[in-house]
């Protein structure tokens, strides 16, 4: 390789290089040191040594800086000299008289350096003399850092000359080398032979790898400016890049602002885009000095994309098929090697070094070449047993060849299917749809698989819009066509969260599928679900009726599964008492094929209505058996929702550790989702308005359905009424607060299903009672007490107990109302519920501090220390409130240890608000503190962080995250 990669603007944060920036500010910190940094093109080394020197042991410091140059041929000591000419000022008046032997080298130096001393005739005699004059000179500099970059590059002669440097560095110097060993002459060592510290000398090698994917996620947050990079747009840049910074940088720089700043982009948001120009640049410098062999040994590796052995690239190279390596094939791959082009990936496989360089050498080629060679490796794959499916596939449609790209794009997918790699099926599937030079009967048939396929798996998009296009085709047979449309209706009612459109095209496809009543009833059934759509319970009862008169004409047990599977989930979302030994014996009658995936539908749709109800117990069990049965059938799709419902559960359940990284994870490695991601959005606005952080809070609960309620899950709907109106009562607005309630109970009345109305009850009766509205309170409580009459619905049940507390608080009756919210407390505990029980405590000891009960406040105390150990920041500060306000003194918190330079629990909480962009203000209206106490924690924290801003507070938001 002749060229180095383009300087570009740095990154405003140098990410992934902890322990490397460590060691090289040590090493700088402690002279005479001599640091060796090795990596590879782009890795990082110019960044980590400016850093380095910015750092303590650069500071203060006389640094200069030089780099070898790519040159034909270069000029002896041209780094070492280009460095100390730039010594116009500063030099030290008294200088030994051997540094009069660089005057011939530094003219600019002339007038300060000695004379010149007498002429030597021997060669190695004046050599020397030069050395000990560099020496000599860096010697008198003081404390100094030489750094010379490019050291591949170095000529033989600057090489000696910084071999002499470093075998006896002098005292107050720090030498820096920087280098790719990969392009090194002879035994690839830097200084020409292996070098070993002088004694008193600090020495270190610090080679720098590829970044990870959490590094790319952080560097490209630093660059585009967001507090957080999606997971699987890091993971696809990672892929993409190598993880090799330069890169990185160059991708992320090219996105459109669009893409850079969408909190939650993905793989989609790189599709199609062109390789930087920078990149290119010095991909074409790399290439040219190439010699035929291996120029077409690049081409091989290009095209076919993976990376691949000696043999199988000369056999693209010459078009041949099955031929063994011969001696001769190794040339050009290892002139390719050595020039860095290509990359060694184990076990004698080769390819580019990165998915953009590949991208890069592709677009080089002309049309003709690249179709040859794709044509090329066409028959060399196709001799390979077992052949691989997915890459002729690739190769022949590359190569325009139509009908070899049918026949074994179609095989790809059906053997990806037989493995459980519906992913990858779908993905070849949609290929061969878009192509739209496929005949009618092809069309149809790779329509009905992508259907059945897509309806399971997370990729709805690309799907949905092919199969919107074949539906419309009326020249299809009805049946077929009935299909494909039932399959669209569940991806849209489903996966896309086009809930309307799902309903139609269902109900549409049942009337296609009059001659295929396996189908229909399916169909029917999955209309039956509750918790989508406005309709009122009595609509779900008639569709699963006419299902199961469908089914028991059926005689395959399939459709008997998923009928009776979402009877029974209607059954228990409305708390039917009898369904459970029900649900338990088909859940215990899972077999092979059909049966399994749809058992697998069933433990989903079980997990999410025992979780509603409050039967947490047996929505783990479900939700555990659901997760097997869906990895087994690989139905991604349904393995997200049981975590979607897993997430729900951990709150409940108080595990809030580590909860919303998990809401998060899902979002990034599920996007656009719409059922999986209602949960996730759900549990980071509870988990947010938990902690006091309102605009997160209301920004995720309106993404959770409440934006669009008419294409969010009811139950979620339900639960996110009853947060915003919470959130909203907190802030001081208790008429929108009353409004968003009674929004919700519309909602639940018109289904008229009251068991899911146990996360908005109590919070509707509390708004209407505080609006002076005593008798619509008491009738939403009657309501609820009727519409769970005779169900099995634990959680309502308790929160019937908790909206009769709210009654009697408005009737004045205090002492009544505690014991009330004690029983309410209990009933929470029970479910476990913590939360919802702390809640109850604190509504109980609250009415006896009213009714003069002094004893309340240890009561009081002890749950404001429940919610600081739920990490319910706000609700804890809403106690200590209290209990201040009754001059209650707050327990002593003598014995606790200090935190010297480490964060305390309430500075971490001022730190995570300040990094959410918080005032002073707003930080004391959600801790209950005094604008002065959070003036103090603030400075505090910015000491602590080691940081002068409230902006680099942000920047560190993920250090301090809950």
């Amino acid at each position: 390789m002749t060229a180095s990669l383009p300087r570009t603007p740095e990154a405003p944060v140098l990410v992934g290089r902890t322990a490397e920036l460590r060691a090289l500010a040590d090493a700088l910190a402690h002279p005479p040191s001599v640091a060796l940094v090795e990596g590879e093109a782009g890795i990082g080394k110019t960044r980590l040594i400016r850093e380095a020197l910015r750092r303590r042991g650069g500071r203060g410091r006389r640094v200069l800086v030089g780099s070898c140059r790519p040159l034909r041929e270069p000029f002896p000591y041209g780094p070492v000299f280009d460095l100390l000419r730039r010594l116009t000022d500063g030099l030290p008046a008294a200088l030994s008289p051997v540094c009069g032997a660089l005057r011939p080298y530094l003219p600019e130096l002339a007038g300060r350096l000695p004379p010149a001393p007498e002429p030597l005739g021997d060669p190695r005699v004046r050599r020397h003399r030069l050395f000990r004059a560099v020496r000599a000179l860096l010697d008198a500099l003081g404390p100094a850092v030489l750094v010379v970059e490019d050291l591949h590059w170095a000529d033989d002669a600057t090489r000696d000359l910084l071999r002499f440097l470093v075998d006896d560095p002098p005292d107050a110097l720090a030498v820096v080398l920087s280098y790719r060993r990969e392009e090194l002459p002879g035994a690839r060592l830097p200084l020409g032979r292996a070098y070993h510290r002088p004694p008193g000398t600090t020495a270190v090698v610090i080679p720098l790898r590829p970044l990870d994917v959490p590094a790319v996620r952080a560097m490209c947050a630093a660059l585009t400016g967001t507090p957080e990079t999606s997971a699987a747009l890091a993971a696809e840049l990672h892929r993409r890049t190598a993880g090799i910074p330069f890169v990185v940088e160059e991708v992320v720089r090219a996105l459109p602002e669009t893409v850079r700043r969408a909190p939650r982009a993905g793989r989609e948001a790189l599709d199609g885009m062109t390789v930087p120009t920078p990149l290119q640049e010095a991909i074409a410098d790399r290439m040219s000095v190439l010699s035929p062999g291996a120029t077409a040994a690049v081409h091989a590796a290009c095209v076919l994309r993976v990376p691949a052995g000696e043999a199988l690239i000369a056999n693209v190279t010459r078009g041949t098929a099955g031929r063994p390596a011969a001696a001769g094939d190794s040339a050009g791959v290892r002139e390719a090697l050595l020039a860095g082009v290509l990359y060694e990936w184990g076990d004698d496989q080769y390819a580019l070094r990165h998915a953009l360089a590949q991208q890069a050498v592709y677009a080089s080629l002309p049309g003709p070449d690249r179709h040859r060679l794709h044509r090329q490796a066409m028959g060399a794959l196709a001799a390979l047993d077992p052949q691989p499916l997915v890459q002729l596939a690739y190769h022949a449609r590359r190569a325009g060849e139509l009908a070899r790209w049918q026949r074994y794009g179609e095989a790809a997918a059906a053997s990806a299917r037989e493995t459980g790699d519906l992913a990858l099926a779908v993905e070849l599937l949609e290929e061969l749809l878009s192509d739209g030079r496929l005949g009618r009967t092809a069309c149809g048939r790779i329509a009905v698989d992508l259907s059945r396929d897509a309806v399971v798996g997370l990729t709805h998009r690309k799907a949905t819009a092919l199969l919107c296009r074949i539906v419309r085709d009326q020249h299809l047979p009805e049946g077929l066509r009935g299909e494909i449309r039932l399959h669209l209706g569940l991806l849209l009612y489903n996966q896309a969260g086009r809930h309307e459109e799902g309903r139609i095209n269902t109900e549409w496809a049942i009337r296609e599928l009059r001659r295929r009543p396996a189908l229909a009833a399916r169909g029917m059934a999955a209309l039956a679900m509750p918790a989508w759509g406005d309709h009122p319970y009595p609509v779900y009862e008639r569709w699963i009726e006419q299902a199961e008169r469908l089914a028991a004409r059926e005689p395959g047990p399939s459709v008997c599964t998923a009928v009776r599977a979402n009877h029974l989930a209607l059954a228990m979302y409305v708390g039917d008492p009898a369904v459970w030994e029900q649900a338990e014996l088909l859940v215990d009658a899972a077999g092979p094929g059909g049966d399994r995936r749809q058992v697998a539908r069933a433990c989903g749709n079980f997990a999410d209505a025992a979780t509603c109800l409050g039967h947490f117990r047996a929505a783990h069990r479900f939700r555990r058996l659901g997760r097997r049965l869906a990895a087994e059938c690989g139905a991604a799709f349904l393995s997200g929702i049981v975590e979607g419902t897993a997430l729900r559960l951990d709150w409940y359940e108080g595990r809030w550790q580590g909860l919303d990284e998990r809401a998060r994870h899902v979002l990034d490695t599920m996007p656009g989702v719409s059922g999986i991601a209602a949960d996730a959005h759900l549990v980071l606005g509870l988990l947010a308005a938990a902690r006091g952080e309102w605009d997160e809070a209301a920004a995720e609960l309106r993404a959770a359905g409440l934006a669009a309620p008419h294409n969010a899950p009811a139950p979620v709907l339900a639960t996110a009424s009853g947060a915003m109106a919470r959130l909203l009562a907190a802030r001081g607005d208790g008429a929108e607060a009353r409004i968003e309630a009674e929004r919700g109970l519309a909602r639940v009345r018109r289904k008229g299903i009251w068991s899911w109305a146990g996360d908005l009850a109590p919070m509707a009766v509390t708004t209407l009672v505080r609006g002076g509205r005593l008798p619509d309170a008491e009738r939403v409580t009657a309501e609820l007490a009727d519409g769970i009459a005779g169900r099995d619905a634990p959680l309502a049940a308790a929160a019937l107990v908790a909206c009769h507390g709210v009654l009697a608080v408005g009737r004045g009756r205090h002492e009544e109302a505690a014991a009330v919210f004690d029983t309410a407390r209990t009933a929470y505990a029970v479910l476990p519920l913590p939360y919802a029980a702390a809640r109850a405590g604190e509504a109980a000891a609250r009415c006896r501090l009213t009714a003069g009960d002094r004893g309340a406040a240890d009561q009081l105390a002890a749950v404001a220390e429940r919610f600081t150990d739920l990490g319910a920041t706000r609700d804890a500060a809403r106690c200590r409130r209290v209990l201040r306000g009754h001059n209650v003194p707050l327990p002593s918190r003598r014995g606790r240890r200090g935190y010297g330079d480490q964060l305390s629990p309430r500075e971490r909480d001022v730190a995570r608000l300040v990094a959410l962009g918080h005032t002073n203000r707003e930080i004391a209206d959600v801790l209950f503190l005094s604008p002065r106490t959070v003036e103090q924690h603030v400075a505090k924290v910015l000491r602590k962080l080691r940081v002068r801003s409230r902006a680099e507070v942000r920047a560190q938001g993920r250090v301090i995250a809950p």
